[in-house]
């Protein structure tokens, strides 16, 4: 069981810093050093669809869009857990089945039509459906970040959180010119950090600040983990294009892996981040957590 794999009960002879490898059917965490003081994560690592649902009645090519997973994210994850020794969590699902990066109260929590194209399996959803959904998929993928941030906690070091996603090159038959963007809310400390690096390394790239998509999203993954825990976080989102062939997947990890090593290399910078601060949040100021 995740309870037993991370031990997250608060005593002292819970403090080995060292995060093994686990997997379910739901999520997977990559080994790493919690000492180190980051924590990756892939919310739309996977466009697994267990056989029971039938794909969700779509054909096969759907499955391979970007409607199901965010393509090429997971590789980018993979090789920064590896060359940073840092733990990472991932999911083992399509979003299609239940989305990760979404408040249980969120409208598009299962999709019933994703770009254009209609989910037969969700149209009808039950709540009971969904309920299963969200204690088979959805609840172990919060509840394993959640312990690894508390064990982090515990060692009395609050963790930096890293979140990878992809887009599509074009949206709506227009050409997106974003190689990478990085998303936050109110907290600036790492998305500024991350902004000002790609700048200065990466000059003639168009890099988004809160593009393509805004990072002000109501109770999404890092608004519950990192927003509500005052802790340091930027979501990080590359274009599919860039990363979907292992040459763009190398590039583009060995980018961001130079960027966080600079970050460990700086303790001024290092000792900004591994602190706990309320900045609050632009969507939901009135969250007591959050002011």
């Amino acid at each position: 069981m995740m309870v037993s794999m991370l031990e997250t009960t608060r005593h002292p002879t819970n403090m080995n810093p060292t995060i093994e490898h686990y997997k379910s059917d739901a999520i997977e965490v990559l080994p790493g050093d919690l000492s180190l003081g980051i924590i990756l994560m892939c919310e739309h690592a996977s466009n697994h669809i267990p056989t029971q649902y039938d794909n969700l009645g779509l054909p096969s090519d759907q499955i391979e869009r970007h409607i199901a997973y965010d393509i090429g994210a997971q590789a980018v994850i993979r090789k920064l857990s590896v060359s940073l020794g840092i733990p990472a969590i991932l999911t083992r699902y399509s979003r299609l089945l239940i989305d990760p990066n979404r408040a249980l109260d969120d409208p598009t929590l299962v999709m019933q039509l994703s770009d254009g194209a209609v989910i037969p399996g969700n149209a009808y959803i039950s709540d009971q459906e969904t309920a299963h959904r969200t204690k088979t998929y959805y609840t172990p993928y919060h509840d394993g970040l959640k312990q690894l941030v508390d064990r982090s906690l515990d060692q009395g070091k609050p963790p930096i959180l890293i979140s990878v996603h992809s887009f599509t090159d074009r949206w709506k038959k227009i050409s997106r010119p974003w190689e990478i963007g990085i998303l936050w809310d109110k907290d600036p400390r790492l998305p500024q950090i991350f902004l000002q690096a790609l700048a200065q390394t990466r000059p003639a790239a168009t890099i988004g600040d809160n593009e393509p998509y805004s990072g002000r999203l109501i109770k999404d993954s890092m608004y519950s983990h990192a927003t509500s825990r005052g802790l340091a976080h930027a979501l990080i989102e590359l274009r599919q294009d860039l990363i979907r062939e292992e040459n763009g997947q190398e590039k583009w990890a060995t980018i961001l892996r130079d960027i966080i090593q600079n970050i460990q290399a700086n303790p001024k910078q290092l000792k900004l981040l591994h602190s706990q601060q309320n900045f609050g949040s632009y969507i939901c100021p009135d969250n007591p957590a959050t002011r």
